[in-house]
């Protein structure tokens, strides 16, 4: 074996276990608080106006976070980053059950996203470094981006069962043993390569600009939700997060040792993967809110078989990314499974504008969720091994980190854009139709299935728009055949790839 070519872990299949775990720890709880909420905001006293902290205050934290967390995992060593992670995680999680008030939930909940923030990139980035043969990574990546993708359909199973057969409290609880075991199992069987490490000092700039450019974009969002697009706040945070991201791209590319090396986001090959999955995940997690309240408030379903209406969603991604993704991804280049991925899926959410007050599930929604999940696992799980095709060992981190920094924005952009989209349609419908609203009982109802129809129309073509990206962006070959990247912009010629995808 050529000297550049790390040893192959023995035990790399069992790590994979453990860092499987926690990523889906990690996802759910992205979404195991949604179907909670209500009984924490009556148990807890939670205002109407601050109940969507619960969410948000996740999300910044941890997508604000991420970039810091990827580069930290790059210096400290991915294995010590990923346990520290998993115990803060766990501490957080514990406080969050146990909260006596408003405050110490939404505390908690920050707590959990910047510990997330530091496990997330260290996990993504362990798969990276540990497989490193395009055959047995495309099942590594399968297996991860599977759990990526239906991670938040899992949260809402998970959510239901524990809020109606226990107490909102578990949706915290539950990740205690998650974590435990994920540590453990991390401790004793992860080896993390030593040349992958990073030796250089830590942008401190970069970190101050990323965090506070993030925070001001999601939370610009999230008072669009609340405030509306045209209020001075919601303004004021769009440009302060575009100063300051354009502030932290002039300032990455004249330190030493940025936070965010550009050759990593400016190979059009990585670039096109965050970008499409960014978009994907916009609309994905729009429907995953809205479907919430529809299977709940029209069609009266408890919050168990609320989750388990999402099980066929997850059962397609599970395919799509163990089965067609992971055969076909060493055959064909990726684009050929992105492209067609995201218009599967497209489709499956082209269905789902249809719903009205009386849609049957059978009919129409259990085959939408099997097209969207077929479509995003085959989609999703080539994107998340090209995020980190031929970056340097030692960036790594911060390139899983920019993958999940692209899920975690788009995540938290797509629940308040299509919200305000959803909510300001409802109004428009329930207006137009005053004149019905004595003879007609059921009119709030139509105005809320009106309103998420057309913000359903909204998540069809962004879909489309990811599908798009991922076709005309991503050029590189199929694994293993060698096939330079034409054009993929400049200080790549440099980068020492580990054996990804091209090699």
């Amino acid at each position: 074996m050529p000297e550049t070519a790390p040893t192959v872990d023995p035990r790399r299949w069992k790590a994979l276990i453990f860092i499987a775990l926690a990523q889906l720890m990690v996802v759910l709880d992205a979404t195991i608080v949604n179907i909670a909420l209500p009984h924490a905001q009556d148990a807890l006293d939670i205002s109407e106006s601050n109940k969507q902290w619960v969410i948000t205050a996740y999300a910044l934290a941890f997508g604000s976070l991420l970039l810091f967390g990827g580069r930290i995992a790059d210096l400290w060593g991915r294995k010590q980053t990923f346990v520290i992670g998993l115990a803060g995680f766990a501490a957080a999680s514990a406080l969050g059950g146990a909260a006596a008030n408003e405050t110490m939930l939404l505390g908690a909940r920050a707590l959990q996203g910047v510990f997330g923030a530091l496990l997330a990139p260290a996990a993504l980035s362990l798969l990276a470094v540990m497989f490193t043969e395009p055959g047995e990574r495309a099942k590594a990546f399968g297996i991860f981006g599977a759990i990526a993708g239906g991670g938040g359909a899992v949260g809402l199973i998970l959510g239901g069962v524990l809020t109606q057969y226990m107490n909102w409290r578990w949706t915290f609880f539950v990740n205690i043993p998650f974590a435990v075991v994920a540590a453990v199992g991390a401790v004793l069987v992860i080896r993390e390569p030593a040349e992958s490490r990073n030796s250089s000092k830590l942008d401190i700039p970069g970190v101050i600009l990323a965090t506070t450019g993030l925070v001001a974009l999601v939370y610009g969002f999230t008072r669009a939700e609340s405030d509306g697009w045209s209020d001075g706040g919601t303004i004021g945070m769009f440009i302060a997060s575009a100063v300051l991201l354009a502030a932290f791209v002039a300032v990455e590319s004249r330190v030493k040792a940025p936070l965010l090396p550009l050759r990593v986001v400016t190979e059009r090959n990585r670039a096109g993967a965050y970008l499409s999955l960014g978009l994907a995940i916009i609309g994905m997690f729009g429907l995953f809110l809205f479907l919430t309240y529809y299977m709940q408030i029209v069609k009266e379903y408890s919050p168990v078989k609320t989750g388990l209406a999402f099980l066929p969603m997850i059962i397609g991604m599970v395919i799509g990314s163990t089965q067609i993704g992971t055969r076909l991804m060493v055959r064909v280049a990726p684009r050929k499974l992105m492209g067609p991925g995201f218009l599967v899926a497209a489709v499956g959410m082209l269905m789902l504008t249809q719903i009205d007050l009386d849609s049957s599930y059978p009919a129409l929604i259990l085959p939408a969720f099997l097209l969207l999940g077929l479509g995003m696992g085959t989609a999703f799980m080539p994107a998340m091994s090209l995020a980190t095709h031929g970056v340097q060992p030692q960036d790594a981190g911060v390139a899983s980190a920019m993958v999940n920094t692209s899920q975690q924005v788009g995540g938290a952009i797509g629940t308040a854009l299509l919200n305000t989209i959803a909510a300001s349609a409802t109004t428009e419908y329930a207006k137009s139709h005053a004149a019905e609203a004595t003879t007609n009982p059921s009119l709030g109802l139509q105005s809320m299935v009106h309103g998420y129809s057309v913000a359903i129309w909204w998540a069809v073509a962004i879909l489309v728009l990811s599908a798009i990206i991922a076709l005309v962006f991503v050029n590189t070959g199929r694994p293993g055949t060698g096939t330079t990247v034409a054009g993929s912009g400049d200080g790549e010629s440099q980068d020492v790839p580990i054996p990804v995808m091209a090699h």
